[in-house]
């Protein structure tokens, strides 16, 4: 049997269709698959045998991705369902498959033979506890010799999962492990969207933003039976992965690091408003002040686009609606944000009036810059802010309303 999942095909449809036989069914396991003849039957052999071994109703699930070498053929043999994927990439892939499955829970994993699907039972008795999303943790498991390059070993796993761990909080080890499970209901929750590696990120992520339940079963990774390189490109996708992590928190890229720039340049600024200071032998005159106003502007142009990008994300699906957000903007209205970057341009006008009306009381003719420009540079750094706060409540406005 199988099932052809494109563009032109939408994934409900092939849930639809397999409707009045999910209750039937306690657990899919799915395997994404290109040109994988080499290992795909070993792999297919130990899934097929853990569902007789732990008695359970279920199926395998193979997502092809346009396998030239007769890996569908292998499949199909030894009794898997080869489901079509047109649309290229390791996300896509797993999203037809996952589409089709039709039981309670899916487990993924990978067809090169590097993940034994005869020990999926652990993963199975955390999903019938009522877990959401059950990892493999390949660092508690084991890494056997010659299963996992050194560089991601210790480089490329722990720091990605580090980041991750820190901008999202969470309790996952293994970030990237290809092995893992879920319940039918909780994956329709996370609404995944990426086609390509770092759908094994957002999956995670998502779960963790959604408050899902989720824990981790040791699992060994063992060294992949194929004769060919693998498919994972390390600097590429380790970027990628990256990237959309970044992406996926602008508190990090965007809130912290503007939040921290605006009291650093506003510090600054105030220090030396009324006079130089003097550190030691270094003097800060006039023009550490033209850098601090900078960095008001700098992390205050941040902070907006932490708003714009986490309404975005918000609005397409991406992010879970925020509850803080949502308080904020039952307080904070267009008008709001028009009142207070007018007050602000006033107070910048003001400012610079004053420095226009001292330049005429010598004529409009030669001023000493170190009394000047202690004027003139708050003044355009208050014009700027105000100018930003002004444009910016009405591209939030937009963004709101899309969201409605």
């Amino acid at each position: 049997m199988s099932t052809t999942i494109g563009p032109h095909t939408p994934a409900t449809a092939s849930i639809a269709a397999c409707e009045p036989q999910v209750s039937s069914l306690e657990l899919s396991v799915v395997m994404p698959c290109l040109n994988e003849a080499e290992t795909l039957s070993r792999c297919v052999e130990k899934a097929k045998r853990a569902l007789g071994t732990l008695n359970i109703a279920g199926e395998v699930v193979v997502a092809d991705n346009g396998s030239t070498d007769g890996s569908q053929e292998i499949a199909t043999r030894l009794g898997a369902r080869v489901v079509h994927v047109t649309a290229k990439g390791y996300g896509n892939a797993l999203r037809g498959g996952i589409a089709s499955a039709q039981g309670k829970y899916v487990i993924i994993g990978d067809a090169d033979d590097s993940y034994d699907f005869s020990a999926i039972g652990p993963f199975v008795d955390k999903l019938r506890q009522d877990y959401d999303l059950v990892m493999g943790n390949r660092f508690r498991g084991g890494i056997m010799p010659g299963a996992m390059p050194w560089k991601h070993r210790w480089i490329g796993n722990p720091v990605l999962t580090g980041i991750g761990r820190l901008f999202f909080r969470s309790p996952v080890g293994d970030f990237h492990c290809g092995l893992r499970g879920f319940s039918k209901a909780a994956y329709e929750r996370m609404d995944l969207r990426t086609t390509g590696m770092e759908f094994a990120s957002e999956m995670v992520i998502k779960s963790t933003l959604l408050g899902l339940k989720v824990t981790e079963v040791p699992t060994v990774l063992h060294k992949d039976g194929r004769s060919r390189p693998p498919h994972l490109r390390s600097w590429r996708d380790g970027w990628r992965h990256l990237r959309f992590m970044l992406l996926f928190s602008p508190r990090w890229l965007f809130l912290i690091p503007g939040v921290a720039l605006f009291l650093i340049g506003l510090a600054g600024s105030l220090w030396l408003l009324d006079a130089p200071r003097r550190i030691g032998p270094i003097v800060c005159d006039i023009h550490s002040l033209l850098v601090f106003g900078l960095l008001c502007l700098v992390g205050y142009q941040l902070i907006v686009f932490a708003l714009f990008t986490k309404m975005f994300a918000i609005s397409e699906g991406l992010h879970p609606p925020s509850q803080s957000l949502e308080r904020l903007g039952r307080h904070v209205h267009l008008e709001t944000g028009l009142i207070v970057g007018l007050c602000v341009l006033i107070a910048g006008a003001a400012v610079l009036f004053a420095a226009i009306w001292h330049w005429r009381a010598v004529g409009f003719g030669e001023l000493d810059p170190r009394m000047t420009m202690r004027q003139v540079i708050p003044a355009v750094v208050l014009l700027t802010l105000g100018v930003q706060t002004v444009f910016a409540s009405f591209f939030l406005s937009i963004l709101g309303l899309r969201r409605k």
